[in-house]
Formats: structure tokens, C-alpha cells, sequence
């Protein structure tokens, strides 16, 4: 029997996602052994939260994306999309939304960081119109996760 589809929904970020949300992030390849995913969701609940956006397919989570805006730039981080609903647009309707929230602050520009080991990522940004800024990224631990 075929199911009939659900549509695509994109939400605030809920509690209750948190599980899901990380086991998605794990699936992608996201995570870290430097970043407990845990911590980095309570971060982001203490700092614009309402920009930390989930996309469903009836009761499935099927992507997120972490947005947020310091004023200068705005930044996407955790853009995710479940393996098995890749090549179905929900990558491309994060990014609009997150664009659209963005824009609605006013922000002038969104960075975002890929691995450069990425293509297929950094395929998906070059369809999208992003391009790469001459620049070197760099960082420094403030406050360990392990």
C-alpha cells in the first residue's frame, strides 16, 4: 500500500526534537568528539531560539538548520537533512527560511562553514549561489565539552 505524503514543514526547534535532532546530526556525519551535541543545543536555546529551525514530514524530522545573527553576519551551522529524504528540496527550504529570517533582521550577509573535504556540500552551497570567501577560518576552545 502507498502512504500518502506528507507535506514538508519548517518549525521552531521543540524539546521534545532533542533525541531526534541529535540522532539526525549523527547520521549526517555532524558530529564531533570535541562538540557534545547535547551542550550545543542548550547553547542555542540560551541565544536566539527561535532560529533553530527543524523541518517534518508529518510526525518524521527530517532536517535542521542553526541559524543565528550577531549583528554583523548571520551564520548557519547543524544544516541537515536525513539520507533517506536527500534530493527532495529540504535542504534548499531550510536555507530559504533561514535566509528569510535573516533578512527580516536585517542581516547583510550569511556565512556558513563546510568542511573542504565536503564536495557533495559544497556542491549543494554552489547550486544554491554561494561561493567561497578567500578566508582562513580559525578558532579557539573557550570552554571544553569532554
Amino acid at each position: 500500500m502507498i502512504q500518502p505524503f506528507a507535506p514538508m514543514k519548517i518549525r521552531p526547534f521543540a524539546l521534545a526534537d532533542e533525541s531526534t535532532v541529535i540522532v539526525l546530526w549523527q547520521a549526517c556525519g555532524l558530529t564531533r568528539p570535541w562538540n557534545d551535541p547535547h551542550r550545543d543545543i542548550q547553547r542555542k536555546l540560551s541565544e536566539q531560539p527561535e532560529l533553530f529551525l527543524v523541518a517534518v514530514e508529518g510526525d518524521t524530522l527530517v532536517g535542521s538548520a542553526m541559524v543565528g545573527f550577531d549583528g554583523h553576519r548571520g551564520w548557519v551551522y547543524y544544516l541537515a537533512v536525513s539520507p533517506e529524504h536527500r534530493r527532495l528540496s529540504i535542504g534548499r527550504a531550510l536555507m530559504q527560511e533561514a535566509e528569510r529570517l535573516l533578512m527580516e533582521r536585517g542581516c547583510p550577509k550569511i556565512n556558513l562553514l563546510v568542511r573542504s573535504t565536503n564536495a557533495e556540500v559544497l556542491a549543494f552551497y554552489d547550486r544554491l549561489g554561494y561561493t567561497r570567501d578567500d578566508v582562513v577560518s580559525l578558532g579557539r576552545r573557550l570552554i571544553p565539552d569532554n
